[in-house]
């Protein structure tokens, strides 16, 4: 089956999504760690081995009292801190929406930290109870105490670097920038480049449908394809296109989805259509299996979930009750470089084919102008009345336009650049405000022009 790009796992990206993923391998190497060092002990205790001299000093009520002391100070900076922490971050979320917590939740660096505390604290009390193994009492992990003693330091390192992290991931800029290195990740995985496309023309396989063939197949499907319901209502994580495509294969059917992964599916009601009709049951028992829906959207295959992140903190910065437009231009330049990005790219139907070259399955299609405008209308209404966000809109439209390949594209972002101006034209009272708003609109109507001209070819 043939797919331009490849698809993330939903299980692991379900997995990095947690807390307790990493922490239980830290845990887990924590536990075989002591599992060594004891029998290290135990052969020396035994004087089957001999450790060096600095080791071997102490005794067991020594080394209990150094052990109780490592694992309550750990402990006890495990749950100041993260309490703080989700404080701090609670209180962010307020500001730049609730994507800080599951940034929170999501960062590699805040799940090592909290696995080398728990499994640093784990260790300490394995080694703690090793201690009492032997009848006779006199049983000391000389071995097992430098350990504790060397993790405690990992400890307050990983500490110092936690905070760190923290105070620098909490800052607005930090948080505008990793939404948009999210978006262009996606990016580049929902859509591929003018290179990788020009690649995959090369297989017989990968070359999509006719314009004749596709308005055939797809009124086919319309006007005889069975309808294929839902199972479960929430929004659609993800789609696994190659599982379906094998399915229409086995039954010898073609599937249109009628959805795309972002988009909130409601139980009992269609989402996709086979052709024929005969193989809707069976294909709505595989694609239950193959749609992956939960109570809010991911980046996986749905790279405008990121744009509407970036436009959910321009709009709250850009509310009277915070007033921030220093925020918004952020956000409007990184949306501007991520639409660059985007227009670039190829933005068609996902269709799948099967070994012989037939068509089995077709993806919902993206549409330019649907993701243009959910970057800049919401922006745009909540801009009335000011001129500085609607001349840095206006400046992005043109940045993007230098990066569009087609006509059509041209004219969506044209269409923008209209209702802007005339958002202008009602609520902008100041007259040199307005002569500036429309020189910005004047430079893209001409370049937009410039471009679409048979005499610019």
């Amino acid at each position: 089956m043939r797919n331009s790009r490849q698809l993330p796992n939903w299980r692991w990206e379900a997995l990095r999504t947690t807390l307790w993923f990493v922490p239980t391998l830290l845990i887990v190497a924590a536990s075989l760690i002591f599992c060594v060092t004891f029998k290290m002990d135990v052969a020396a205790y035994h004087h089957q081995i001999e450790l060096p001299t600095w080791l071997r000093s102490g005794t067991p009520q020594s080394a209990r009292d150094v052990l109780i002391a490592i694992a309550a100070a750990i402990i006890t900076v495990v749950g100041v801190v993260f309490s703080i922490t989700i404080l701090a971050l609670t209180l962010a979320s307020q500001q730049f929406g609730p994507r800080m917590m599951r940034s929170f939740v999501r960062d590699v660096g805040n799940q090592v930290t909290l696995g080398v505390f728990v499994a640093s604290f784990v260790y300490s009390v394995l080694a703690l109870g090793s201690i009492t193994i032997f009848t006779r009492g006199d049983f000391t992990p000389h071995l097992g105490i430098a350990m504790a003693e060397a993790l405690l330091l990992l400890v307050v390192a990983v500490l110092v670097y936690f905070i760190n992290h923290i105070a620098g991931s909490i800052q607005l800029p930090e948080v505008i920038a990793g939404i948009a290195r999210d978006l262009e990740s996606a990016i580049d995985a929902e859509f591929p480049d003018h290179e990788s496309a020009a690649r995959g023309s090369q297989s017989p396989r990968a070359k999509l449908l006719e314009p004749q063939d596709s308005v055939d197949l797809l009124a086919k499907i319309h006007e005889r394809g069975g309808p294929v319901l839902a199972s479960k209502s929430g929004y659609l994580q993800f789609v696994g296109y190659a599982q379906l495509a094998k399915i229409a294969k086995l039954t010898d059917s073609v599937i249109r989805l009628d959805y795309q992964p972002g988009h909130f599916i409601v139980a009992g009601r269609p989402v996709a259509k086979v052709f024929p009709q005969g193989a809707a049951r069976q294909i709505e028992g595989a694609l239950a299996k193959a749609h992956v829906t939960g109570p809010h959207r991911t980046l996986m295959q749905d790279p405008v979930f990121a744009i509407d992140q970036l436009v959910e903190i321009a709009i709250r910065a850009l509310s009277p009750a915070v007033n921030d437009t220093f925020t918004a231009l952020t956000c409007l330049d990184w949306l501007s470089s991520g639409l660059n990005r985007m227009t670039g790219r190829e933005l068609t139907e996902r269709i799948f084919r099967d070994e012989e070259g037939k068509v089995r399955l077709i993806g919902a299609d993206w549409s330019y102008q649907k993701i243009v405008n959910r970057a800049y209308d919401k922006i745009r209404e909540a801009s009335s009345g000011m001129p500085a966000i609607m001349i840095r809109m206006l400046d992005s439209l043109v940045a993007v336009a230098e990066a569009t390949a087609s006509e059509s594209q041209r004219d969506v972002l044209m269409r923008q650049g209209e209702m802007i101006l005339r958002n202008a034209r009602r609520t902008v009272l100041e007259q040199n405000d307005l002569d500036d708003i429309q020189s910005r609109f004047d430079r893209l109507s001409n370049y937009i022009t410039l471009r679409n001209s048979p005499a610019s070819l």
